[in-house]
């Protein structure tokens, strides 16, 4: 398999998709994990938004993480007390970039991991310039629409919890890696030129040179990765993370690839070079957007899975 610079390797992971834009209680559990079945007095909560509560196992023990916050601390919180998830158990957190359907409910959210994690200060790992005014048009509009920021001293107020700032790749807990800055080789991956961020006071094109991925190397199995959004391009991130690795087998990308809105030529050229790359599972979620999943669907009937918030993927 390889591994040039020295990963540390995972004995399992676990990744619990707090919410994400789609729930159905009805279908069947994927081959690698299992579905949240909703229950009178337990309902689960989706939205635009994505969350990840995540637990990897390795030769530490275990270890557990949060990556992205969705939109609504009242239903992030609600879906980890109904599926089970214990706030006190969280020893770092990443945020992918800096728009509020990954922020949106972390203020919340940090107030209810205080009271149950008491006394252990808790990372919160962002890449640089995560914390910028944002904002976006919408397609066949002209109007600027004001998506918010969030602030550091929000955060950092209480004392708990401390925000590190990174553009480099940098090992979070044992065998759990952020990538820092991901670099873009792809020449058709281009950031859509109404997402915008304000920088010295003008609204310009934004290019989320901040957005971060989550990876670890799976014991003879592969690369897992996990993306926010996937600004910079899901081929670009993995093909970035196999690069920085050099680890060739991808065992499961999942998260959100930025598909939303994309031309058919866009879709068509990430999945024939995501095809190329031959992960085990390929899991869409969030932004992808219906006609990227539904290609996905067709095109890697076999690798494919359809996510609903509330599941678990286990990969060991």
């Amino acid at each position: 398999m390889g591994n040039k610079k020295g990963f540390h390797h995972i004995k399992g992971i676990s990744i619990t998709v707090i919410t994400d834009n789609y729930y159905d209680s009805l279908r069947p559990d994927p081959p690698c994990g299992r579905r949240f079945r909703a229950s009178p007095g337990s309902p689960i909560h989706a939205e635009h938004g994505l969350s990840f509560y995540i637990d990897v196992v390795s030769e530490g023990g275990v270890h557990n993480f949060m990556f992205d916050y969705g939109i609504d601390p009242a239903g992030i919180i609600n879906n980890m007390k109904v599926i089970g998830l214990n706030p006190a158990k969280i020893e770092a957190m990443v945020l992918s970039h800096g728009h509020f359907d990954h922020w949106g409910g972390l203020r919340g959210l940090l107030s209810y991991i205080e009271t149950s994690n008491p006394g252990r200060e808790i990372p919160l790992f962002v890449g640089k310039n995560c914390f910028s005014h944002r904002f976006s048009i919408r397609p066949g509009s002209k109007d600027l629409i004001d998506l918010g920021e969030l602030r550091k001293e929000t955060i950092e107020q209480s004392g708990r919890f401390r925000v590190i700032e990174t553009e480099e790749p940098e090992e979070i807990l044992k065998g759990v890696y952020i990538t820092g800055r991901i670099e873009r080789t792809t020449e058709y991956e281009k950031v859509p030129d109404n997402l915008l961020v304000e920088r010295g006071g003008r609204i310009e094109q934004d290019y989320f040179d901040e957005e971060l991925a989550v990876f670890s190397v799976l014991e003879n199995k592969g690369l897992v990765i996990i993306s926010g959004c996937a600004h910079a391009g899901i081929v670009n991130t993995v093909r970035y993370i196999k690069q920085l690795t050099g680890i060739k087998k991808v065992h499961a990308i999942i998260g959100g690839f930025h598909l939303i809105n994309a031309p058919t030529d866009f879709i068509k050229r990430t999945i024939y070079d995501i095809k190329e790359i031959e992960p085990d599972y390929i899991i869409p979620m969030h932004c992808t957007g219906f006609e990227a999943i539904v290609s996905f669907a067709h095109t890697m009937p076999d690798k494919f899975i359809l996510n609903t918030a509330g599941t678990t993927y286990t990969f060991s």
